[in-house]
This record gives C-alpha cells, sequence and structure tokens, in this order.
C-alpha cells in the first residue's frame, strides 16, 4: 500500500520510521518532510493547503491512506475532501477537530457532558474579559481560541499579566486566533499527555507521555511546542489511567457521536491531576511533538495496521503491543526559540550520536544542503533513546547530543526530572 505522510516535523520523522516498518508498505511519500525524513521516504513539495492538489496526487501515486501529522490541515477540512474524492485519510473531520481547532468548542463540550475541567468564560471583547476577570483569582489561565502554534496560551500569575495576555489577544499578536479567548481556571497539579485510537466509537489506549513545556530547565521561561518527553508517565498510574477514560475519553467520543460529529483519528489529552483527579484542560487531534517520538520508540505493533484499523472502525477487534522499556526525547531548539530564531546554520556529528545504544535521531526543523545538515526552524532536532528506567533513557539521549556540533543549538538539560526523582525516591 502506497501512504502519504503530511507533515515537516519531528512527529512526522517518528512516524514515518514507524511506517517505513509496517510490511503492509509500498512507497511511502511525505508532504513536505524533512532532511532526516529523506532517507525513509520520498518528500515531495506538494502544497497541502491546497485540497484539490493533494488528491490529484494521491490518484495519480495510488495512494491507500492519506496520514495527517498537523493539525491546521485537520482543522481546513483536509480528511472531508479526500473521503469525499474516495481517499482513505487517518484524522478527524473539520467538524471533529475543532476539539483542538476551537478551545471554547471543548470547553463547552466538557459542560454539555460533565466532563471535569476548569471553570471558564468565552469572551469577544476585551471589556468584558476584563469584567470576568477581575471577579476571579490569579493565578488564571488566557488562552486564544483558534489555533496559534502552539503560542495562544498565557499561565498569568499577576492581574497585570492577565490583562496584557487579553489585550494582546485582541490586539492581533495571534492574529484571527484571537478573536475570540477563553480564561480559564488555573488547575494545580501534575501535567500528563494522554492518547488513544479512537474510531468512532471504540477506545483503544496508546498510552502515556509528560511533556515539558517551557523552554528552560527548572520549567523556566515561556510556553513552547514541547522542549522534551517521556513515555510512559509514572503519574498516569492504572488507577488514573482508568478514570481517565472512564471520566473524560468516553464521554467525550460517546458525546461527540451524539452530536453527529464524530471522532475518528488519534485523540490527545492533556490533563492535570489534580486533589480531585485527571481534570481536562485541552484536547489536540494528532499525535504530540514530541511526545509521539517517544510512543513510536515504545510501540512494537504495526503502526499502518493500527491506523488503518481506526479508519475503518474496526478497532474493537485491535490490539497493540508495546516495548517495556522508558523512551526520552530531547529537543534540540535553535538560539532565541520560542522567539525569532536564525535557519542555516550547520549540524554536525549526527552519524556520531546517532551511534550511542538505544538512541535514534528524528529531525524537526532541517533542510539539506549537498551533503550538509542545516538547521530550518525553530525546533529542528529530537535526540531520542530507550533504556530500562527514565534515567538510562536520559543518559543515552545527553550522551548522543554530547556528540552533536552546532553552536547555534541550545536544549533542557533536565527532560525526565519528575520521573528520575520517583526512581531515586522507590530505590
Amino acid at each position: 500500500m502506497n501512504v502519504l505522510l503530511i507533515g515537516s516535523g519531528g512527529r512526522e520523522h517518528a512516524l514515518a520510521w514507524a511506517l517505513s516498518a509496517s510490511p503492509l508498505i509500498g512507497t511511502l511519500y511525505c508532504a513536505p518532510g524533512n532532511a532526516g525524513i529523506a532517507d525513509m521516504a520520498r518528500c515531495v513539495a506538494l502544497d497541502v493547503a491546497d485540497h484539490a492538489a493533494v488528491i490529484a496526487f494521491c490518484r495519480e501515486h495510488t495512494i491507500g491512506l492519506v496520514v495527517v501529522g498537523p493539525e491546521a490541515p485537520l482543522v481546513a477540512g483536509l480528511v472531508d475532501d479526500l473521503a469525499a474524492a474516495g481517499i482513505k485519510a487517518f484524522g478527524p473531520t473539520r467538524a471533529a477537530a475543532q476539539l483542538e481547532g476551537s478551545k471554547g468548542f471543548t470547553k463547552d463540550l466538557c459542560r454539555e457532558f460533565s466532563i471535569p475541567t476548569g471553570a471558564y468564560g468565552r469572551f469577544h471583547d476585551k471589556a468584558s474579559a476584563k469584567a470576568y476577570l477581575a471577579a476571579q483569582p490569579i493565578p488564571i489561565v488566557v488562552k486564544a481560541d483558534g489555533l496559534a502554534a502552539g503560542k495562544g496560551v498565557v499561565v498569568a500569575f499577576t492581574r497585570a499579566e492577565a490583562e496584557a495576555a487579553v489585550d494582546a489577544c485582541f490586539e492581533g499578536a495571534f492574529g484571527s486566533a484571537g478573536a475570540e479567548i477563553v480564561i480559564e481556571e488555573f488547575l494545580d497539579g501534575e501535567e500528563a499527555s494522554v492518547f488513544a485510537l479512537v474510531d468512532g466509537k471504540t477506545v483503544l489506549l496508546l498510552g502515556a507521555a509528560q511533556d515539558h513545556k517551557r523552554v528552560f530547565d527548572g520549567d523556566k521561561g515561556p510556553n513552547t511546542g514541547g522542549m522534551g518527553a517521556y513515555s510512559p508517565a509514572p503519574v498516569m498510574t492504572p488507577a488514573m489511567m482508568q478514570r481517565t477514560l472512564d471520566e473524560i475519553i468516553k464521554p467525550t467520543v460517546a458525546g461527540m457521536a451524539e452530536r453527529g460529529t464524530p471522532f475518528k483519528g488519534v485523540l490527545f489529552l492533556g490533563v492535570m491531576i489534580t486533589t480531585q483527579g485527571p481534570k481536562l484542560y485541552e484536547y489536540n487531534v494528532r499525535f504530540g511533538d514530541p511526545e509521539c517520538q517517544t510512543l513510536m520508540l515504545r510501540l512494537k505493533s504495526d503502526l499502518l495496521a493500527a491506523l488503518l484499523a481506526t479508519v475503518d472502525g474496526v478497532l474493537d477487534r485491535f490490539d497493540l503491543r508495546w516495548h517495556e522499556d522508558v523512551a526520552l526525547c530531547v529537543v534540540m531548539a535553535a538560539k532565541g526559540y520560542p522567539g525569532d530564531t536564525a535557519k542555516g546554520s550547520e549540524i554536525k556529528g549526527l552519524d556520531a550520536a546517532a551511534k550511542v545504544p538505544g538512541v535514534q535521531i528524528f529531525h524537526a526543523g532541517t533542510k539539506r544542503d549537498g551533503t550538509r545538515i542545516l538547521a530550518n526552524g525553530g525546533r529542528v532536532l529530537n535526540v531520542a533513546a530507550r533504556g530500562k528506567t527514565v534515567a538510562e533513557a536520559q543518559a543515552r539521549a545527553y550522551e548522543a547530543i554530547a556528540e552533536i556540533d552546532w553552536p547555534e543549538g541550545f536544549c533542557r538539560r533536565d527532560i525526565g526530572w519528575r520521573a528520575i526523582a520517583r526512581e531515586q525516591s522507590q530505590s
């Protein structure tokens, strides 16, 4: 079966790596891909926002399945248009993708179907937003309603910071994504990312990971798209996973079906483990990045078969096998990230880094210039490793990073710190 993978980041490199190992795969194409993906797929210069062009490519190359990596094409209805053309695609419809495309949509769904989440308000103007804010305790969370590339969320620890976030949204800092905002109760606890395949009715858990959103060590600095992750996440005990499934995932899947917008694809929950139990703070409708990289390292089963079972609605007859090892991923970013970054700096030492036992390097923002690999984005590399413990996986990842010669890049040095502290306390 020929497969077209949409995307160009570390998540897509990890998906390409797993898909290319499937005995079902024919030719794997990726649009647009990156320098690392080019080692295992045919990268094509296809404008994925031009749905007619994507459909024409699929017909010309006999594509049996399209796998949509990022959220923007899903929210734009790419899956709908592919389905209308008779082409199988993994991912939710435009209507179902509102779970990520609109923060307000998700909060209203939670209210309607009694899904535990923080208290909130939705606003279209500064005055009403600030009037609501004045009556709320601090800290508080201000979110642009729409897609803002992971940058439209401010956790405000002062009232002035919260008001500045409201001003930024309505003054165009996030474009049309900030035309409406959600102001949300601050949830105190430990965060986790939970993933599940959903075929409209059946849920197949993929497990949990823990992301590191802040840019600097010790969880300091601004939020980012993610500076590293590990899986499984010890905070998600079997009992907590069961509660999350019963209290959040199943009611969401049932609610979406009841509304006439059934969800098919991968459901990614950002949950906060509070003293009352798991509470949802966001949904995403695609694999996380960099969480996906850790999941793919741990997956034993055929990913392509799992995605096809999801699309075909037969997850009730499907199961997955996993490596018992822990997987950990460290993001290497260009200096200045999550702000402005320079492109074009050369990255050396990747071959030596890849030889460290248990290590797999996924490219996130790179391009090839002859034999050279150049930085071409904010988050540039994902150095991932498996190990028997989080500490072992972390040590391998940082051993590989030590082999990489890229003065214009940086990374956090403490990925996995919570889990390692747990391991040390139990030893």
